[in-house]
């Protein structure tokens, strides 16, 4: 199963925003499938297109909106419920919530016992050793 525009969106590679070429190279999906599922996140208001200058050109990147990085929980739900339920009995690795500042683990998810203080969405990164063993900061809704 190839993932999904979303997921890349909340892994936090839409801080300043991901083009269509971006997700597309990511992906490796068909033009008119990205499109599809781009539109339907806007359309939903996850994510929002926004102007930026490519040399001399004007195009548009995705970036991720304030209900958007409402729905982390949600997906760090189901991440715990897929290690569980989806191949039962084989090892499953989920992604980790990693306290920014400290770079520590942090179990909880809102509040870091290194630190010993509440974790704000702006210090978190989500390790995902399956794909990489650097911690991928989470995105920050645009203002």
């Amino acid at each position: 199963m190839r993932p999904r525009p979303r997921r890349r969106a909340r892994c936090g590679q839409c801080r300043r925003g991901r083009s269509s070429d971006q997700f597309r190279a990511d992906l490796g999906i068909a033009d008119n499938i990205l499109s599809a599922r781009l539109g339907r996140l806007v359309d939903a208001g996850l994510l929002t297109k926004a102007p930026y200058l490519d040399g001399n050109r004007t195009r548009r990147h995705y970036v991720i909106t304030p209900a958007g990085v409402a729905l982390r929980p949600v997906f760090e739900a189901l991440s715990v419920w897929a290690c569980e339920f989806v191949n039962p009995g084989q090892p499953a690795t989920m992604a980790q919530t990693v306290h920014t500042p400290c770079g520590q683990v942090s179990q909880d998810r809102r509040y870091c016992d290194t630190c010993e203080t509440d974790i704000e969405d702006g210090d978190i990164a989500w390790l995902m050793p399956w794909l990489s063993p650097t911690p991928v900061p989470l995105a920050t809704a645009s203002e």
